[in-house]
């Protein structure tokens, strides 16, 4: 039935915080889309609906009652669903379970339209251990992975065929180990031919590679060992192999990729080169500054490059760039004669068309800025659509040009909208949800038409931006500069009440890596959801500023001059603009604070240590203490090989300067941390105690990187932040 413009608005928008919640935030932009592209399939708790975007009207297409498995009494709770390509039958992922960060393993099932038959797919299999599962491009199969094994099962007879029988935890078919997953997005890991007779798939042996052992003493009265593969900066990665199994004889055929016997080398991209006949891959080097595109043949294994790229630092791949390319995917043009690939190598994040024999290159973006990600390519118009921001670093808009790289850029967010936009663009790129905020505005979305950019069910982004009033606002962004010439953005939120005669404390939020920017101008950005209460009300000023090394979109040079640096220039900045801001008559220097997670964790600890003079009070959670303890993939992208460049890792190590504390410190880590681990707060701890420098120190049991798990840990650790802040750096105006 139709719903009024204001009903559905209210619909999409919760169907849109739906996705982003369980697929987008995941995976990247990924939306349903009918093949036409002017509807989209979700589920809700009627069953599957179907949006009609344009009519502004919904149809349930599979009600809840035909969703009941045999036997049981209430409907599949699906966290996701994929159409086959014929569109008959859905593909329906339930009963889910995290693998490390994200909801990859559950069960499958398949629901047919024409019959409304609904069965399980590997259901000889245990509960909850399938992954990735996904149709054959004919429809008859469907594949998917179960402990570390491939299979394949029939959809008319169900007959189950295992096509892989040596996975083990340290053999691993058809998915990746912890560091590919974590460092590559690597996660899918094999692929289905064109012409649905054979799959493709990464084994990565993890045997040589040391476990780092977790150890769980809160779930029973005996504690017990949890093991992760986990190589460190100057181990050698787990040895990869690509194979391609035939589905009729189960036989595989392994590629030969070469690799460097004593350094090893990775694979992070693979898929079939748009034929039925060659797969390509990407391949780097172990220092990660040599991609390497290769066109394997699977009837004989070989290999050869086709396309090479160097860079005196590092060459990041796509799915670090593009959300859409997180679960795997290659844009293939002119029925597979040109592939679109992205490269720094001019120093902006450009597009490029390469041939399929990567002998012609053509530039399909140009000019001083870089594409920040891919929302659509529409072959049938030859145009790109993409996000970026020449102009400002902190914000996203949407632009097109021309495949054939001889159009203009063509701005198509609205110019009287400044802040960050999103696209979730149909497969025709006729229709898009687009949301919007900035640091003023709360976010607000609305279906669009493109190219033309119109509303087509209320003005509800303009509305929000016309009633919006950055006066109201606390936060400023700005630009700082400091002594060394190095000018940063930031953004500064100001204590309710302000008077600039009289003097605040401050604290800075700190990341400074190369994996996150804090300065974005985007609704919340200067919340803090460790503090208990409003900074703002208590009287503190809460500052954040993006040093050089964090993945703005200001140019490789920007992004690149980190390379081995961490833990020296990203320090270095950081203090220096500090030591800018404490100029302001209006801040207290006697009352400055740091904070951060993770890398930022890092930051805090290198700040307090290298900058005693500047920063008073630190708060570090789950902090790499010491460079040597992470894993390879993301310290040697950014810091090189210690067997070459040890004293790098060392420099930028806490540890190495923790005997400089003078000030304030608490430092929180989880016991359960598999990214970050404990040793870190182990070896810090250490260094501090042989140098008497007191500390406030707080572990959280069997608790992850999150530091989420078990009732009332997030609670106790927000009273934990927001007490120690107030009694060491005490808020309110002077």
């Amino acid at each position: 039935m139709p719903l009024s413009n204001k009903r559905l608005f209210f619909f999409f928008t919760v169907i849109f915080i739906h996705f982003s919640i369980i697929g987008f935030a995941q995976f990247g932009d990924r939306l349903e889309w009918s093949k036409d592209g002017n509807s989209f399939y979700t589920a809700s708790k009627d069953g599957i609906l179907q949006y009609y975007v344009k009519e502004h009207n919904k149809t349930l297409l599979v009600p809840n009652d035909k969703l009941v498995p045999a036997g049981q009494g209430r409907p599949l709770d699906i966290r996701s669903l994929k159409f086959s390509n014929d569109g008959q039958q859905i593909l329906i992922f339930t009963n889910t379970k995290k693998v490390w960060r994200y909801h990859t393993r559950g069960d499958y099932w398949v629901y047919d339209l024409p019959s409304g038959n609904l069965f399980q797919l590997g259901k000889s299999l245990p509960p909850s251990s399938l992954m990735f599962a996904k149709f054959s491009p004919d429809t008859k199969k469907a594949a998917y992975v179960s402990e570390h094994n491939v299979y394949v099962e029939d959809l008319a007879t169900h007959e189950i065929k295992q096509l892989t029988f040596d996975g083990t935890r340290k053999l691993i078919n058809g998915t990746f180990d912890w560091v590919y997953e974590e460092e590559f997005d690597c996660r899918d890991g094999f692929r289905w031919s064109p012409n649905s007779q054979m799959i493709a798939y990464w084994q990565i042996d993890a045997k040589n590679t040391r476990d780092y052992l977790m150890l769980n003493t809160t779930d029973s009265v005996y504690s017990h060992i949890v093991p992760v593969e986990y190589p460190v900066a100057g181990q050698a990665p787990s040895p990869y192999k690509i194979g391609v199994v035939d589905i009729a004889n189960s036989e595989t055929k392994w590629m030969k990729i070469p690799t460097d016997a004593v350094w090893g080398s990775y694979v992070p991209r693979m898929e079939w080169a748009a034929n039925n006949d060659e797969l390509i891959i990407q391949h780097l080097n172990r220092k990660q500054n040599q991609s390497d595109l290769m066109l394997c043949n699977v009837i004989n294994g070989s290999s050869k490059t086709i396309y090479t790229e160097k860079d005196a630092a590092w060459i990041d791949i796509a799915s670090r760039w593009f959300d859409n390319y997180k679960m795997g995917g290659w844009d293939w043009l002119d029925n597979g004669k040109e592939f679109l690939w992205p490269s720094e190598k001019d120093g902006w994040l450009h597009l490029y068309r390469i041939s399929h024999d990567g002998k012609k290159e053509t530039l399909v973006t140009a000019g001083n800025y870089d594409v920040i990600d891919i929302k659509c390519i529409d072959e049938k118009e030859g145009y790109v659509y993409f996000l970026a921001s020449p102009d400002n670093a902190t914000q996203k808009y949407l632009y097109r040009t021309k495949l054939s790289g001889k159009g203009k850029l063509e701005l198509l967010s609205p110019t009287n909208q400044r802040g960050t936009h999103e696209y979730v663009i149909s497969p025709n790129a006729k229709l898009s949800w687009h949301s919007f905020s900035n640091y003023y505005t709360p976010p607000v979305g609305e279906w669009v038409s493109l190219p033309d950019h119109s509303a087509l069910n209320g003005h509800h982004v303009y509305e929000a931006v016309q009633a919006a009033d950055s006066t109201k606002s606390n936060i400023r962004f700005f630009k700082i500069k400091t002594e060394d010439g190095v000018e940063m953005d930031a953004w500064m939120a100001r204590p309710d009440h302000f008077d600039s005669t009289k003097k605040y404390p401050v604290v800075f939020y700190v990341y400074s890596e190369p994996a996150s920017q804090t300065v974005r101008d985007v609704y919340g950005i200067a919340d803090n959801d460790e503090y208990k209460g409003s900074m703002a009300a208590d009287g503190y000023i809460y500052i954040s500023v993006d040093n050089r090394g964090t993945p703005a979109p200001k140019g490789s040079t920007w992004r690149k001059s980190i390379y081995r640096k961490i833990g020296r220039l990203n320090i270095r900045d950081q203090a220096m603009a500090a030591k800018e801001i404490l100029k302001w008559p209006f801040v207290d220097s006697s009352r400055i604070a740091v904070w951060g997670w993770s890398g930022g964790g890092s930051a805090t600890l290198n700040l307090m240590f290298q900058y005693p003079e500047i920063y008073k009070t630190g708060i570090s959670i789950a902090a790499v203490g010491n460079e040597l303890t992470y894993d390879n993939i993301y310290q040697e992208r950014y810091m090189g090989l210690p067997q070459e460049n040890r004293e790098d890792f060392v420099n930028g190590s806490p540890i190495t300067h923790a005997k400089n504390l003078q000030g304030n410190l608490l430092y929180i880590h989880g016991t359960g941390d598999d990214n970050v681990h404990y040793d870190n707060a182990e070896m810090l701890i250490n260094e501090l105690v042989k140098y008497n420098r007191q500390f406030q120190f707080m572990s959280y049991p069997n608790r992850t990187h999150s530091i989420s798990e078990g009732p009332g840990t997030t609670e106790h650790l927000s009273t934990l932040y927001t007490n120690y802040l107030k009694e060491h750096c005490a808020p309110g105006a002077r």
